[in-house]
């Protein structure tokens, strides 16, 4: 990792519990994510990996610990200030979330319009962003009539089209072709490259074992330092 990313960390986790009853679903997580960097989260299903993102946008609370994103602590974070607080973060969900009544355009313009943006500037942001996805030709058409990797690639849409400081992908290549993958990825870079922070769960072997991008393993909610193809910068 950079020096400067290393001296500027946009989330830290500081001894992060999340029980579920009896369950422990991570156990005493201390990890701290750079302004722009790109980190991979792996670990076999039922790891935490989903849970350790929704914990940073407060998808949930944590059981014990502490979160800071950028230099907010959760823990002080209100319900009412919660909206606002996700507003610095993108959202890639695995089984995308897509609103089926609405459009693949509506679906991508209504974070904007609950952020009060206008409409002028909506529709140029949104049009961008569906354009550069390749879904220009199907921006009126509804999620069901859609793909896999298109519906992922409205998500990803959805996901950055309020610039977000931080992108949070929770399996966002799993049930794609090679190509769909590669245009998601590609998405993900570009948006990288424009100062964001990118946070992807993922079990993908292909992706992990081609990366230069730090990798957190978990096992059993507990990051596993021991794991030989763990890169710790």
């Amino acid at each position: 990792m950079e020096e400067m990313t290393m001296k500027n960390p946009i989330v830290r986790m500081f001894h992060v519990h999340k029980r579920y009853g009896a369950k422990k679903a991570l156990v005493d997580i201390t990890l701290d994510i750079g302004f722009n960097e790109w980190i991979f989260v792996t670990g076999p299903s039922g790891a935490g990996k989903s849970t350790l993102l929704r914990l940073m946008y407060r998808g949930e609370s944590v059981s014990e610990g502490q979160i800071l994103v950028d230099g907010a602590n959760l823990l002080r974070v209100t319900s009412r200030q919660v909206p606002m607080l996700r507003r610095k973060f993108g959202v890639i969900f695995q089984d995308f979330k897509l609103i089926p009544t609405k459009t693949a355009y509506e679906n991508v313009s209504l974070v904007l319009e609950v952020a009060g943006e206008k409409p002028a500037m909506i529709r140029k942001k949104v049009n961008s962003v569906l354009r550069n996805a390749g879904m220009e030709d199907k921006m009126n058409n509804y999620p069901p009539s859609l793909s896999g990797g298109e519906q992922q690639r409205v998500a990803v849409a959805r996901a950055i089209v309020g610039d977000p400081k931080i992108i949070l992908a929770d399996e966002p290549t799993g049930s794609l072709d090679s190509k769909s993958a590669g245009i998601i990825m590609d998405l993900l870079k570009g948006f990288h490259a424009r100062g964001a922070t990118i946070v992807i769960a993922t079990h993908d072997k292909e992706l992990i074992e081609s990366t230069t991008h730090r990798i957190i393993h978990l096992d059993n909610g507990r990051v596993d330092e021991t794991d030989p193809n763990v890169v710790n910068l």
